[in-house]
């Protein structure tokens, strides 16, 4: 992918780096992904500063929460001493493949939610991974919001092309 043409919208963040690891250029991530593991069997990463800047993982190993990484840019402890706090991405294209009935979160916080009936009741703004179902959050036009689980009784329809998000609030939850 030419970096010239990179579009940082269409980006997932995939990690943060937390601070060097060792003397050989190694670094501590908190992976912000599904399967962390793979991070280290990408060909290319991104890391945000000014502009993305495109790194390439040579090995990912766990560590409690953490993953430790080593990019083939950089060597020693001085070279990454100053990327603490920096956020790794990845595009697209690299990004984990979907299962029907599967989306990407910033996909969902794009959508506008509307009701069985059609009436727009605000936009999702937010995704909460609870564990036993995430939650949705739709900011009204007055700035309150509502917090949907997604369940079949209240998401009934996810359509990304048209962008809307179908939904019925149940009693109790408005």
């Amino acid at each position: 992918m030419d970096e010239n043409r990179l579009n940082t919208d269409d980006m997932f963040r995939v990690g943060v780096i937390t601070e060097p690891h060792g003397i050989k250029g190694e670094v501590k991530v908190y992976p912000t992904t599904d399967d962390p593991m793979r991070l280290g069997k990408l060909n290319e990463i991104y890391m945000m500063d000014k502009e993305p800047v495109l790194l390439h993982p040579v090995s990912a190993r766990a560590q409690k929460n953490l993953l430790i990484m080593s990019f083939k840019e950089f060597k020693s402890r001085n070279d990454v001493e100053g990327l603490r706090k920096k956020e790794l991405y990845v595009t697209r294209e690299n990004a984990v493949p979907l299962e029907e009935g599967e989306y990407y979160i910033s996909d969902l916080c794009s959508l506008k939610a509307i009701d069985e009936d059609g009436n727009e009741l605000g936009d999702v703004t937010e995704v909460y991974r609870t564990g036993a179902n995430d939650v949705y959050e739709i900011t009204k036009p007055d700035g309150k919001t509502l917090l949907l689980p997604a369940i079949p009784q209240c998401i009934l329809d996810i359509n990304i092309d048209e962008g809307f998000m179908k939904v019925h609030v149940m009693e109790g939850l408005e």
